[in-house]
Parts: C-alpha cells; structure tokens; sequence
C-alpha cells in the first residue's frame, strides 16, 4: 500500500495522485511545491523540464511514495 503522502500544497494523497495524472497540473503544481520550499532552480528546472519524463517519475513516486521527485535540493 502506498504511503499517504501530502505534497501537493498539503493535499491528501488521492488529490496529488489525480493532480500528478494530469500533464499540466503536474508540471505547473511541481514548479509550484519547488518554488514554496525555497528550491528556484529546482522550481525553473521543473518548468522547463517537468513536462517529460519527470511527469512519469511524479506519478510513479507519488503512487509509491506520496511525494514528488526532488531532483536538485538547492
């Protein structure tokens, strides 16, 4: 069973998991949740980059884990 993450703006899982599904909620919620934490270039690497294969990382993660890919932490 998957952990119940909260990573979308504190959503319950489920949420986030539907919000992962969708192309762009999830490239625009991943900048989004990047750019709240403090992680700009993370944040613009998710805008330029969020619409391929970290689209289908998110929703395996997000299914397995509740929680986004964290490509660069600073």
């Amino acid at each position: 069973m998957a952990k119940k993450g909260k990573d979308y703006f504190g959503m319950p899982w489920l949420i986030s998991l539907i919000f992962a599904i969708i192309p762009v909620t999830s490239w625009l919620f991943g900048a989004v949740t990047r750019f709240q934490e403090g992680k700009f270039l993370a944040g613009l690497l998710r805008l330029l980059l969020g619409w391929n294969i970290i689209w289908i990382i998110d929703i395996i993660l997000m299914l397995f884990t509740g929680k986004i890919l964290r490509l660069l932490n600073i």
